[in-house]
C-alpha cells in the first residue's frame, strides 16, 4: 500500500537558524500553532507536548516524542491527540511529522511531511481533517514564513 502523507514546502527569506528557532521555541510556536507552545527539550526520545488553553483551562492538545533531530536541519516527531475519544493512546495511532530545512539560493526551504495515515486508526478521516481540502500545512507555513521574515 502506498503511503498516505501530507507534503508541503515553502521558501523563507531568513536563515536556517532563524527558521529553526521559529519551529522549536515556544514563544514562536504559540504565534502559528493555534496558541499552543511546544514543550520539549528537543532531544531524541524526549516527549513533545503541544500545550495551550481552552475555555480558560490549560491542557495538552497534542502529544508525542522526538524520533530524530539534527539541529537546524531535521526533526522528526510523533503526534497523537490525547483528547481523542475514538482512538486508543497506543504507538500504532501516532502519526509522524518531519520538518526538513535546507539552504536554497541563500534562503531557507522548509519541507513538512505528515503521515503515514494508512498505518493509524481512523487514518482516512484523520488525513481528510489534516489535508484540509489540499491546504495541509500551507496556512501554518505562511505564518511561519511571516514570523521568521519579521525577526
Amino acid at each position: 500500500m502506498e503511503k498516505l502523507e501530507i507534503y508541503n514546502e515553502i521558501v523563507i527569506q531568513a536563515s536556517v537558524k532563524c527558521v529553526w528557532d521559529v519551529l522549536t521555541k515556544s514563544e514562536y510556536t504559540k504565534m502559528y500553532m493555534f496558541g499552543c507552545e511546544a514543550v520539549s527539550n528537543w532531544q531524541e526520545g524526549s516527549p513533545l507536548l503541544w500545550k495551550g488553553s481552552w475555555e480558560g483551562k490549560e491542557m495538552v492538545f497534542v502529544k508525542g516524542a522526538i524520533v530524530k533531530i539534527v539541529p537546524n536541519k531535521l526533526v522528526i516527531y510523533t503526534v497523537f491527540d490525547p483528547n481523542s475519544k475514538s482512538l486508543k493512546d497506543v504507538p500504532e495511532n501516532y502519526l509522524s511529522v518531519s520538518y526538513e530545512l535546507s539552504v536554497e539560493n541563500s534562503q531557507t526551504k522548509l519541507v513538512v511531511t505528515q503521515g503515514d495515515y494508512n498505518r493509524v486508526g481512523d487514518g482516512e478521516k484523520r488525513y481528510q481533517e489534516s489535508y484540509n481540502g489540499g491546504e495541509g500545512w500551507n496556512l501554518l507555513l505562511i505564518q511561519i514564513k511571516q514570523i521568521a521574515e519579521g525577526l
